[in-house]
C-alpha cells in the first residue's frame, strides 16, 4: 500500500487499483465541498489539422470505460472530435488544491445512455438542447427565443425525445493525473498510465 501526503491527509492508493475508484471517490467528497459546480470541467480538443480548442462542460459520469459529458453532435466541440477522436479533460476543484488530469481517446456512449440521461434533464434543458444549433451563426438572441418557442409547441402535452443530433461522449484515458496543492509549490502529481488492461501507478516531480 503506497501513502501519497496531501495537506496532513494521506489518500490511500491499493495497487492495482485503477484510477476511476480514485476519481469517484474525490468527486463525492468535492461535491459536499466546492462552492460551486463540482462536475465542471475542461474539455480540450483539436481539429484535423491540430488546432487546439477548450471549453467548459459538465462530467456527467465517471465508469469503469471513461469519463462521460453529453453535447450536440453538431457543435464545433463535435465536429473536432469526429475530426480527431482524442480530447483532454481537467478538473479544478480550488477549495480543495485539487486537479484530475485526463488524456485518451473519444468514443460516442450508446443510444441508451444517451436517452437515459436525456430523460433527467429538465424540460427546459431538454427544449434548448431541440431549439440550439450549437455553434452555428445565430443572427439574434430573437431568433433563438423563436425557436425555443416553436419547440414549445411542438412537443406541447408530451414529453420531449432526444435529439438525434444529441448525445454522449466517454474520454476512454490512457493517462490520469492526480494533482494534489502543496506548500512551497511542492505539489503531489500521481499518474496512472495505461498498459493494456492494466495501469502503471507513477509519481511526477511538481
Amino acid at each position: 500500500m503506497t501513502q501519497f501526503h496531501h495537506e496532513h491527509r494521506f489518500t490511500m492508493i491499493t495497487e492495482p487499483t485503477d484510477p476511476f475508484v480514485l476519481a469517484r471517490e474525490l468527486l463525492e467528497q468535492r461535491q459536499t465541498t466546492e462552492p460551486t459546480d463540482a462536475t465542471a470541467m475542461t474539455l480540450a480538443t483539436a481539429d484535423a489539422s491540430g488546432r487546439p480548442s477548450a471549453r467548459m462542460v459538465l462530467l456527467k459520469g465517471i465508469d469503469d470505460r471513461g469519463f462521460v459529458f453529453f453535447t450536440n453532435y453538431e457543435s464545433r466541440k463535435s465536429m473536432d472530435l469526429e475530426a480527431n477522436p482524442f480530447a483532454a479533460l481537467c478538473i479544478h476543484w480550488a477549495k480543495a488544491a485539487e486537479q484530475i488530469r485526463v488524456e485518451g481517446r473519444i468514443e460516442r456512449v450508446s443510444d441508451a445512455e444517451s436517452d437515459a440521461y436525456f430523460e433527467t434533464r429538465a424540460r427546459g434543458s431538454q427544449i434548448g438542447a431541440w431549439a440550439s444549433r450549437q455553434s452555428a451563426l445565430l443572427p439574434s438572441r430573437e431568433a433563438l427565443l423563436d425557436r425555443v418557442r416553436e419547440i414549445e409547441r411542438r412537443f406541447e402535452g408530451r414529453p420531449v425525445p432526444r435529439p438525434e443530433f444529441w448525445g454522449g461522449y466517454r474520454v476512454v484515458p490512457e493517462r490520469v493525473e492526480f494533482w494534489y496543492g502543496q506548500e512551497n509549490r511542492l505539489h503531489d502529481r500521481v499518474v496512472y498510465v495505461r498498459h493494456g488492461d492494466s495501469w502503471r501507478v507513477e509519481r511526477l516531480y511538481p
